[in-house]
């Protein structure tokens, strides 16, 4: 099978897998952390192009799970995570996975956070090396082996 469609047969299977908990997928802090690996991964090259934070927002505004939220505060705290990635990527870092590190008390919504991470990136058909990354370090902040989920 070639890595496209493994790609996005794996983006398919966590959006499944997202939609299995969704009514569980409530919580503050997972609204958080989610908007936080949102924007980790649109920043993870360590720049936005407007065409790339465009995608992601209307990824985050169709997506069903994320539909618990309201779009417009989600909008917010997406835009809030990217501003602190693009003003200095590394300071920024630091704090967006601070944000994220907020859903490991529940490990339901921790593999969420981490499922969404892979949605997003996989989204474009292509979760480069540096999308994979950040996703890896989500994990680590989660308490979650990175290989649980091909990472």
């Amino acid at each position: 099978m070639a890595l496209w469609d493994r790609l996005k047969e794996s983006a398919s299977s966590m959006q499944t897998q997202l939609m299995a908990k969704k009514n569980d997928l409530r919580s503050g802090a997972f609204r958080d952390a989610s908007m936080a690996m949102c924007a980790l991964v649109a920043a993870a090259d360590g720049t936005v192009d407007p065409a790339e934070r465009q995608r992601v927002a209307q990824l985050i505004a169709t997506n069903e799970v994320l539909r618990n939220f309201p779009a417009d505060d989600l909008r917010r705290r997406f835009e809030d995570n990217l501003n602190k990635l693009t003003t200095d990527f590394g300071f920024g870092k630091v704090s967006v996975l601070q944000e994220i590190a907020k859903a490991k008390k529940k490990p339901a919504e921790a593999r969420a956070v981490i499922q969404i991470g892979i949605v997003i990136g996989g989204a474009d058909g292509d979760f480069d090396a540096d999308e994979r990354a950040v996703v890896r370090e989500a994990c680590y902040a989660l308490d979650l082996p990175p290989h649980e989920f091909d990472l």
